[in-house]
C-alpha cells in the first residue's frame, strides 16, 4: 500500500452521525411547530431533504450563501409540502425552524458507533486533519462533544477557508497547513461529490466510506472503496484497532 504522510477526514456522516441527529431534530420540530395540521411527516421530510441536498450542492459551487441555505431549506417545504404562502409570517417560521434545527442537531449529536476507535487507531499512525463543509458554530461544538478533538492535528472548515468541498482550494489549504504535497495525503469521506471528486480534483487519493448497499453508479470510482471502519484500519494501519 502507498505510504501517506497525513490523513484528511470528513466529519458529518463519516465520524459524526449527522443523519441520526437531523432525523431526531426534524421529528421534534414537526411536532413542536404542529406541522401535522398541514401535511404528514414523510411528505414534509421528502421536500426538505430533496431541496436541502440541492442547496448544499449549490453552496459547494458558491452559487448560494450560507444564510440563504439555512432559511430556504425550511421555507421550501413550508410552501411546497405544507401549502403555506411565501410571506413575512412564513419566513419568520422558517427562520425559527432554522434556529431550532441547529440547536437540536447539536443536542442530539452522537458519533457513529466505532468511529472513535477508527480515529484513535489512525491517530497513532498519521497526523489527522478534519476537512468539513459544516458551519463553524456547529462543528467546533460537535468536535468538543465527541471527545475526539485531541486526536486531530488540524481542522479545516469551508467557512474559514472561503471555499466548500468539492472546490480544490479547501484541500489545498489542508495540504498547506500539513506541509505536504497532494500525493502524500489521503481523503476519507462519505460523499462521492464532496470527498471523492473534490479530493481527486486536488490530486489527492480518496477513500470512499460508502455506507450504502445500493449498486455503484456507472463511472463511480475511488482509490479505495470501503464500508466499515475495520476496513479503513486494515488498509491504513495494518489491521490495528484501538479497543
Amino acid at each position: 500500500m502507498k505510504k501517506y504522510k497525513a490523513i484528511f477526514l470528513d466529519w458529518d456522516d463519516t465520524i459524526g452521525d449527522f443523519g441520526r441527529s437531523a432525523k431526531c431534530a426534524l421529528t421534534t420540530m414537526f411536532e413542536i411547530h404542529q406541522l401535522y395540521q398541514y401535511t404528514d411527516y414523510d411528505t414534509f421530510v421528502r421536500h426538505y431533504s430533496e431541496h436541502n441536498t440541492l442547496l448544499w450542492e449549490q453552496y459547494g459551487r458558491d452559487e448560494v450563501t450560507k444564510d440563504l441555505l439555512k432559511i430556504d431549506r425550511f421555507l421550501y417545504p413550508l410552501m411546497h409540502a405544507c401549502g403555506l404562502e411565501e410571506n413575512s409570517e412564513t419566513r419568520v417560521l422558517a427562520r425559527r425552524m432554522c434556529e431550532d434545527f441547529l440547536r437540536m442537531t447539536n443536542h442530539f449529536f452522537s458519533i457513529i458507533p466505532d468511529a472513535d476507535k477508527m480515529v484513535k487507531t489512525l491517530a497513532s499512525w498519521y497526523p489527522l486533519t478534519i476537512v468539513s463543509n459544516g458551519f463553524v458554530e456547529s462543528q467546533y461544538l460537535k468536535f468538543r462533544k465527541s471527545g475526539l478533538e485531541p486526536y486531530f492535528t488540524h481542522v479545516v472548515l469551508s467557512e474559514e477557508v472561503g471555499a466548500q468541498k468539492p472546490n480544490p482550494r479547501i484541500y489545498e489549504e489542508a495540504l498547506r497547513i500539513n506541509g505536504i504535497t497532494a500525493d502524500e495525503a489521503l481523503m476519507i469521506g462519505d460523499s462521492y461529490t464532496s470527498d471523492v471528486e473534490g479530493a481527486r480534483a486536488a490530486g489527492i487519493d480518496q477513500m470512499w466510506f460508502r455506507r450504502s448497499d445500493e449498486p455503484l453508479t456507472e463511472g463511480q470510482t475511488a482509490t479505495y472503496i470501503v464500508n466499515s471502519y475495520r476496513q479503513i484500519t486494515d488498509i491504513l494501519a495494518g489491521g490495528a484497532w484501538v479497543a
